[in-house]
């Protein structure tokens, strides 16, 4: 099956999107300050792991990359959120 959806790829990246990233989303939205920034970096996490599944399920290097880019970034948004919100000195 060259070419197209890996489906025992996809899967996996559709259960994550939708168990993963739902509740981070939800938590960012009604959730306090403290419950926000565990969300963010969770959401992050989560994020990067679902564009590394997309990358194997569609066969798109360019994917990685991007994971990689938000990997190494989204530690550093939390800590402007962190920063903005007065939890770190």
């Amino acid at each position: 099956m060259s070419g197209g959806v890996r489906p025992e790829w996809a899967l996996p990246a559709l259960v994550l999107l939708a168990g993963g990233l739902a509740p981070c989303l939800a938590a960012v939205l009604r959730g306090g300050p403290l419950a926000r920034l565990a969300a963010l970096s969770a959401a992050g996490a989560d994020a990067a792991l679902l564009l590394v599944l997309l990358s194997v399920a569609y066969a798109r290097p360019a994917y990685l990359d991007a994971a990689l880019l938000l990997a190494l970034l989204s530690p550093a948004g939390v800590l402007v959120y962190a920063r903005f919100f007065g939890r770190i000195p």
